[in-house]
């Protein structure tokens, strides 16, 4: 098996290494609902993406929850016709 003809210095070491570090995530905030959300990605708790609709979040809920939303959206609708 083939070894190393020299030792590598911490320098050389470190310096190869430099690009390993985690780096923080960007987040920034839901137009729709004010969560933390990556950029360029559907809001998971709301489903909105630049301003549309893209993910029926509901879907994922359980039954309590549904129905709980569901009355919100008969509100919602009751508004925008008035």
């Amino acid at each position: 098996m083939p070894h190393p003809k020299k030792r590598t210095n911490q320098t050389a070491k470190n310096q190869r290494r430099s690009h390993h570090a985690l780096k923080k995530i960007n987040l920034v905030k839901c137009e729709k609902c004010g969560k933390s959300v990556k950029p360029h990605h559907a809001c998971s708790s709301c489903g909105y993406y630049n301003g549309r609709k893209v993910i029926d979040v509901s879907k994922n809920l359980p039954k309590k929850e549904k129905a709980v939303t569901e009355k919100l959206k008969k509100k919602e609708d009751k508004k925008i016709d008035k």
